[in-house]
């Protein structure tokens, strides 16, 4: 059977085949030459602006090697570095040498010719613009990225939006004027124009413009280039067969840096890299939407993605920053109307409270609490449920609209029909294989391509059994971290109890947090140093095929840990501190000590304290150091150059260029996008999970997230080396950890942290008015202070005949005194079955939501089907006119001349696998049957019985 290849996807052009009626159809009267011409710019067709001393070749790559360095100096290093540029010229690639630097810099200019660029695109299966015939997006089909992302998401407002009469069209056009203002300025990005794309091959390059100076563009450039260099030897010993790669040359310090050149200065108009900086990295430019298609073609699809989906979240993060900070301003409005903290405050309650210390804690008066109290109504009172709900409605809007517009902007880049088995194995996928016995190769259904497999029983059950353990291991050790910390606060606050006499609480409680802190700090940094390092070399132990699937698989290990440092202290103040105390008669404790007690103002006002210093202390940290690190380390690179060099040698005119410039800035690696990913999803965590205990959690993220935005851009384009293009089909495993963490309830901290379930079962139960009044006094349990235990009982103890506690249990007049309450187990079943009732109502809302939403617009799905069935067509009309005029064969007037034909111009058997196999799609091998050329097995079977096929066939 002949596999049938994909068929390619096209991006509808706008003055296509139209009909008087406005339908788009394939004319195939009309040859190719009829159609208009796309008119092109500098901005819409990037130009290399940089060239080998001819001024003809652009320089697409810069190696740089060290002569003052110890290590590129040797005999060996002189070696490799003669083998591997000896290969890269064998491979087609040219290069260029530049006179020594008077600091030892040697830097060589790479240029990937024409043929070259034509040989790898095609084993890269690129998705390139076919010929100018259709080159402009119909009307219909024409992006409005406001009206994308928000009110066509929904199904029911897009029908509305097609019916709108007049007066609603006079409403629109004063929205467009609106709209303006933040949409993405056309006169400084010109809304490029779409064209028909397919998958590059040199057996159909009669489809593309190949000679146009606009198809192969300088990003396609440099990820030729990159995947020779990833792939190139560097040693004459073929048993070495880990000794390939510029990656390993870098390690090793053979070569310095390796690196695609930045487009122009940042001070030199009319290069894109001059208008992204002044136009999309500008503070000032915070309101407008981001030109992410010109950063797709500058920066590539990696990045580009990161900066959709942030814009994306950012715009989701506004109306519940709105409704989170409507909820605050009630709160403070109706502050003082709180029944509770009002008594509190206005001493309404004389009794004094029990001691939150073993022997050194002192009696205390509730009125203490009276701010704390205050503070802790702010973000729980009635509108705290409410909130709760809307914020769980609006992680399953986020989530669901997010792969709507993810399906567009795929859509839009070429990524529709994208397979994450179309890309190359990695290198060391395959160096390790080689040395792995009785390894199998197997065909790739989707590449058509024989490659070897890895045992699944005998090797990848074990290798990911071992992984996971080893994962789950320095997880349980974090985990131990954290109880590690909690038993030290006790232990101290045990141990202080000897300076009593000169010690006083607030002082020992300080100390015991200051130094727990320093502790758990460290505690973080080396675990992350060291889980980085455990986590890549497991990842690379598991044999994972693409370099996807390793960077998706690195980060689900990283981030297991990155969540368990950042939310165990929080997800312990929330659910543990202070639940499991028991009573002042009898402490439970923990390896002998006694536990933690919440503050006095409880442990949400705690809960909410750590969660506004992590939402705007650390975030805002986070951001300066963002900038600072990577100007530290271009100053040091800039040093690195400055040094034994005068001034008038440092601003010479070999200086100045562009590769001197871009050597001085700080090296993009593979995984720079992983510390701006995971601080956002963290962020997202903040923002879903716990936000029923900081309301104003959005607001602060969506002040941030604006501001990161742009910084995050600045960095990127003025500190760090021009990245590498990559291809991904979306955001990779980040969108299942969102999607998880989305799935946690909100539910569980109304539930067990706030008074929220106390207060509704007071008010419907025990209260006769239904109001909070008494509730301080029905919260409360009594203790006679005789009962202490030695070691527990304050040093004047018998001050007091009687002390409160916050707890339900029994009076000590009771027979069964200091038990839990029969009220204590209403609460608690109130408890548990507002979890079930909360929990259902979102997983109902998120089930209408993905009932409501498709995963993809139907215009587009429409839209998808179109261009498919117009790509086919087009390739049919153009086989169609070079089967007439002779391109294939002849057309034969019988059997017998159509294999007189193929005597003449014998075809190789690789010949037409290449063409049957993975150029033609069925349709096209349809035609070359109707039209009478067949492969040769079709000949034998189909022609003349008197004639053989020839052997050389």
């Amino acid at each position: 059977d002949i596999p049938k290849a994909r068929p390619p996807r096209i991006i509808i052009p706008e003055s296509s085949l139209e009909s008087q009626d406005g339908e788009v159809i394939a004319n195939h009267n009309e040859s190719s030459h009829n159609y208009p011409e796309c008119k092109r710019d500098s901005l819409t067709c990037p130009q290399p602006t940089i060239f080998f001393n001819d001024g003809m070749r652009s320089v697409d790559f810069i190696l740089v090697w060290d002569a003052f360095a110890e290590h590129s100096v040797t005999e060996a290093a002189f070696k490799k570095r003669k083998i591997f540029e000896a290969n890269l010229i064998s491979d087609g690639v040219e290069l260029e040498y530049l006179p020594q630097e008077i600091n030892g810099l040697n830097f060589i200019k790479i240029h990937a010719p024409h043929e070259v660029l034509r040989r790898y695109s095609e084993i890269l299966k690129l998705r390139m613009p076919m010929r100018e015939e259709l080159c402009k997006i119909p009307r219909q089909f024409r992006q409005n990225h406001l009206y994308n992302a928000f009110i066509r998401q929904l199904p029911a407002m897009d029908q509305i939006q097609s019916k709108t009469n007049s007066i609603m069209n006079g409403i629109t056009n004063q929205w467009d004027k609106l709209k303006s203002i933040i949409i993405v300025d056309t006169k400084k990005f010109p809304e490029k124009g779409q064209r028909f794309t397919a998958i590059y091959s040199r057996d159909k390059e009669y489809l593309f413009d190949v000679d146009s100076p606009c198809f192969f563009t300088p990003a396609i450039h440099s990820r030729v280039v990159q995947f020779i260099l990833d792939r190139q030897r560097f040693s004459d010993n073929d048993k070495d067969d880990f000794a390939f790669g510029i990656e390993r040359l870098l390690n090793d310090g053979i070569y310095t840096a390796a690196y695609p050149l930045h487009d122009g200065d940042l001070k030199q108009p009319g290069s894109m890299r001059y208008l992204l900086y002044n136009e999309w990295t500008a503070l000032s430019k915070w309101y407008r939407y981001q030109p992410l298609d010109y950063v797709k073609e500058y920066f590539g699809v990696k990045i580009a993605l990161y900066f959709a989906w942030l814009g994306f979240y950012t715009h989701m993060l506004l109306p519940a920053a709105v409704v989170g900070f409507l909820c605050f301003v009630y709160s403070l409005v109706t502050l003082y109307s709180n029944k509770p903290s009002e008594d509190i405050c206005n001493a309404n309650f004389t009794t004094k409270m029990c001691p939150l210390c073993n022997h050194w804690c002192d009696y205390w008066d509730l009125k203490e609490t009276c701010t704390h109290s205050r503070i802790t109504y702010l973000f729980d009172n009635a509108t705290t449920v409410f909130f709760a709900i809307f914020m769980s409605f609006w992680a399953a809007l986020f989530l669901e609209l997010w792969k709507r517009y993810s399906a567009e902007i795929t859509h839009r880049w070429d990524l529709t029909g994208f397979d994450i088995q179309e890309e190359h194995p990695r290198p060391h996928y395959l160096a390790r294989l080689a040395h792995i016995k009785r390894v199998k190769k197997s065909r790739n259904v989707v590449t058509d391509n024989t490659e070897p497999q890895v045992p699944f029983w005998r090797l990848r059950v074990p290798i990911t059994i071992f992984s996971f353990s080893i994962v789950m291991l320095l997880i349980t050790l974090a985990l131990a971290t954290v109880v590690a910390i909690v038993v030290y606060r006790m232990s101290v606050l045990f141990s202080l109890r000897v300076y009593a006499d000169k010690v006083d609480n607030s002082s020992a409680i300080l100390f015991t947090t200051c130094t727990a802190a320093c502790i758990n700090l460290l505690c973080i940094v080396v675990f992350n140093w060291v889980y980085n390092y455990v986590a890549e070399y497991l990842t690379e132990f598991e044999l994972l095929r693409t370099q996807s699937e390793f960077d998706d698989s690195l980060t689900l290990k990283i981030y297991l840990l990155q969540f368990v440092n950042y939310y165990a202290s929080i997800f312990y103040i929330a659910f543990f501190k202070g639940k499991f105390v028991g009573s002042p008669k009898k402490y439970r404790k923990l390896f002998g000590f006694r536990q933690e007690e919440c503050g006095p103002g409880g442990c949400l006002v705690e809960l909410c304290i750590q969660l506004a210093i992590i939402m705007v202390g650390k975030q805002a940290m986070n951001t300066v150091l963002e900038m600072l690190f990577p100007l530290f380390y271009k100053w040091l690179n800039t040093v690195k150059v400055k040094t034994g060099l005068s001034k008038d040698q440092y601003l010479c005119k070999s200086s100045k260029a562009q590769w001197f410039k871009d050597f001085k800035l700080v090296e993009w690696g593979p995984r720079s996008l992983f510390p701006e990913y995971l601080e956002m999803v963290l962020q997202y965590g903040f923002v879903t999970i716990f936000v029923a205990a900081f309301p104003l959690a959005p607001f602060f993220a969506l002040l941030n997230n604006i501001l990161e935005m742009r910084l995050d851009a600045r960095k990127l384009i003025t500190f760090y080396r021009r990245p590498v293009s990559q291809r991904v089909r979306d955001i990779g495993v980040w969108y299942r950890i969102l999607d998880s963490i989305g799935k946690l309830s909100i539910g569980f901290i109304i539930a067990f942290t706030s008074d929220f379930i106390p207060r509704l079962v007071y008010r419907v139960y025990y209260s006769g008015d239904h109001s909070l009044t008494g509730y301080l006094n029905f919260s409360l349990s009594y203790f006679n202070t005789s009962h202490f235990e030695i070691e527990s009982a304050p040093r004047n103890y018998t001050s007091q005949e009687i002390c409160r506690y916050p707890d339900f249990r029994e009076a000590p007049w009771f027979s069964n005194r200091y038990e839990k309450t029969l009220i204590y187990w209403h609460i608690l079943a109130a408890r548990l079955a507002f979890v079930v009732v909360f929990e259902n109502i979102v997983v109902f809302i998120i089930i209408i939501l993905k009932w409501c939403i498709p995963d993809m617009p139907g215009k587009l799905r429409d839209r998808i089907r179109r261009e498919a069935y117009l790509t086919n067509e087009i390739i049919i009309k153009q086989e169609t006119i070079r089967a007439q005029n002779g391109h294939l064969y002849s057309s034969p007037t019988s059997r017998k001349e159509l294999l007189r034909n193929i005597k003449e111009c014998p075809a190789t058997p690789e010949q037409w696998d290449r063409l049957l196999s993975k150029s033609l799609c069925g349709t096209d091998f349809d035609l070359m049957v109707h039209s009478g050329t067949y492969p040769p097995d079709e000949v034998s079977n189909k022609g003349d019985t008197n004639q053989t096929t020839p052997t050389s066939i």
